[in-house]
């Protein structure tokens, strides 16, 4: 907190405490006569006490959460610049050399996932930065200030510690876009007042003043080179990026769902890392027997779970407990499951998430978003019904560029949000539905990298992030994503769109594919996708009351207008039990469920 009178401070260990899931190692707070910090430790990197935080150096304090995987390689530079005096050995301190140095366009050189406050004491002045693609979460709250002009300002890693300084109105008009989007996009929060700091920025405080900037900008590019050179030269930013994210003095994990993306990461890992996948009740979902196979191929230690000991109502109670904003996707329930397990073995972990932005992975990245718009395709999706299957379908046939691309990625299409939200939310509003995705959106990019600029700053950041975040950071591991470093992004993004997709197949992971097929065992690349969500559905059928009494509760308070016609995807279906149980719990006056 910072630009508060000390009376107005008391809430610190109380708002501190409420992180412990994230940081259970240990706990430090400072205090100043402007500012006043807390924060808790999940130890990683250098386990020793010269590594505690808040960590102070003269007048500076730094709060940092996440990893700097090149922290060696900056501390090297610092000290031929003749910056020393280092006294432990992890990445917090020479994180905080070098902004002290570098300020904030230096903040492009860190290669990791991060979060961090630094406050200058002397100066008065705090900046909160945030990793370029947006691993980490950082939520900040302004607040009037009793004394001075301007605002105060308090920050955390998630909204909860936030809310103990008064519990702020909601802007109810944000669950539309949750509708649209399956989460709420950033900048944005369901509670006036609090903000997500965006990936790739930082935040000066001072003197009760506020600026925002941006220090990191994904460029595109069309390098066309030769398919054997982008081939070896993706397995070179590979292999760096699973030996970065592997730094750790604590033992490693990996998320191995079965695909491509864990897959490719399995074989550039240490073979000392152990292999966690989840099992699925479904047989033609289970991905534990191709998993097991490839960690037998590969000589790694595998752990197949069982999805068992949760049902609807407490996979529902399990996913509120752990995300405090609304979020509809149900793989996170998936993750949740996994990392139950998964942190009983290890503190750290590696996953893909990333593959498929940066290697054209979706469907939508081929013919699906190239081909023509069908006019029988506009008038069906007219005359069906608007919260249908058939009706969505029927809609991405008969739109095109970014209405189509929404239809494949939003949980509901703007037209049903339109149908489906009731009065409490505006109803359809007046506004554009597709606001967030309409900001990335470059008509001047061919249509491959302009959906991957899209993803990754939209569903990769809101939605797949924060995903694998709140469900991993419920039990204290640390995942990382090696397919996000950096240097790889920059290269994948960098590539004539054209090297990633195989032309006849319509298939997208093309270099991918060839880098990991003379590693993994043969056939393992011809497997179909399956996905990481669960199927709620079935989970529906077995308890039609909670499901009917979340629709009942929605469209009695106003939230939805019920259809006559109802005939949701799991995800659509999900995202109205998480809105009826969020509702429950933040909306003053919803009932509360049975």
């Amino acid at each position: 907190i910072v630009g508060l009178p000390a009376a107005r401070e008391a809430p610190l260990e109380r708002m501190t405490a409420l992180l412990e899931h994230r940081g259970p190692d240990a706990t430090g707070f400072w205090r100043g006569d402007a500012a006043s910090f807390g924060h808790t430790r999940l130890s990683i990197l250098d386990l020793s006490e010269a590594g505690a935080q808040p960590m102070v150096r003269g007048s500076r304090v730094l709060l940092y959460n996440g990893e700097v995987y090149n922290f060696r390689e900056l501390r090297r530079q610092l000290e031929a610049d003749g910056v020393g005096g280092f006294v432990s050995d992890g990445d917090t301190e020479v994180v905080l050399a070098w902004f002290r140095a570098r300020g904030v366009p230096g903040l492009a050189r860190l290669d990791g996932m991060f979060a961090f406050s630094l406050w200058d004491e002397a100066r008065k002045e705090l900046t909160l930065a945030r990793d370029p693609l947006g691993i980490k979460p950082l939520y900040y709250r302004v607040l009037p200030r009793e004394e001075g002009p301007g605002q105060a300002l308090a920050f955390a890693s998630e909204p909860a510690p936030l809310l103990e300084l008064g519990t702020p109105s909601l802007d109810l008009t944000t669950l539309r876009d949750y509708l649209m989007y399956g989460y709420i996009p950033t900048p944005k929060t369901p509670w006036e007042g609090i903000f997500k700091l965006p990936a790739a920025h930082a935040l000066t405080w001072k003197d009760g003043d506020v600026e925002i900037e941006r220090y990191w900008q994904l460029e595109p590019g069309s390098r066309s080179v030769d398919e054997a050179e982008a081939v070896r030269a993706t397995a070179e930013h590979l292999e760096k990026a699973v030996t970065g994210s592997s730094v750790s003095d604590v033992p490693l994990g990996l998320f191995l769902s079965g695909g491509v993306d864990s897959g490719t990461l399995a074989t550039f890992a240490d073979p000392g890392i152990q292999a966690f996948t989840l099992g699925q009740p479904e047989k033609h979902r289970d991905e534990r027997q191709a998993a097991a196979e490839l960690c037998a191929h590969l000589g790694l230690r595998h752990h197949a779970i069982e999805e068992r000991g949760i049902d609807l109502p407490q996979a529902v109670e399990a996913v509120l407990d752990a995300f405090a904003e609304p979020f509809s996707d149900s793989g996170a329930l998936s993750v949740w499951l996994l990392s139950r397990t998964v942190s009983q073995h290890v503190k750290v972990a590696l996953s893909g998430e990333g593959g498929d932005e940066l290697f054209s992975g979706y469907r939508w990245y081929g013919r699906a978003m190239t081909q023509p718009a069908r006019g029988w395709a506009r008038l069906a999706a007219g005359l069906a019904p608007t919260l249908t299957k058939i009706g969505r379908s029927w809609t991405r046939r008969g739109t095109e560029g970014l209405e189509r691309f929404a239809a494949f990625v939003g949980t509901f299409t703007p037209n049903q949000v339109r149908s489906l939200a009731g009065p409490a939310l505006g109803e359809g509003g007046d506004e554009d539905l597709l606001w967030h995705y309409r900001r990335f959106w470059r008509a001047d990019l061919p249509i491959p990298q302009r959906l991957q600029a899209v993803d990754l700053q939209t569903y990769l950041a809101d939605g797949l992030l924060t995903k694998v975040d709140r469900a991993s950071m419920a039990f204290s591991l640390e995942v990382r994503p090696p397919m996000l470093h950096p240097g790889l992004v920059e290269h994948a993004f960098g590539l004539d769109p054209a090297l990633h997709r195989h032309p006849e197949l319509d298939r997208g992971k093309r270099l991918l594919r060839q880098v990991a097929r003379e590693r993994l065992p043969e056939g393992y690349l011809d497997r179909p996708k399956k996905g990481f969500n669960l199927a709620i559905g079935r989970w529906v059928k077995r308890h039609p009351q909670l499901w009917n009494g979340a629709l009942e509760r929605l469209s009695k308070e106003g939230f939805i207008r019920r259809p006559r016609f109802l005939d949701l995807t799991n995800d659509q279906t999900w995202s109205l039990l998480i809105l009826d149980g969020w509702l429950a719990r933040h909306a003053p006056g919803y009932p509360a469920r049975g």
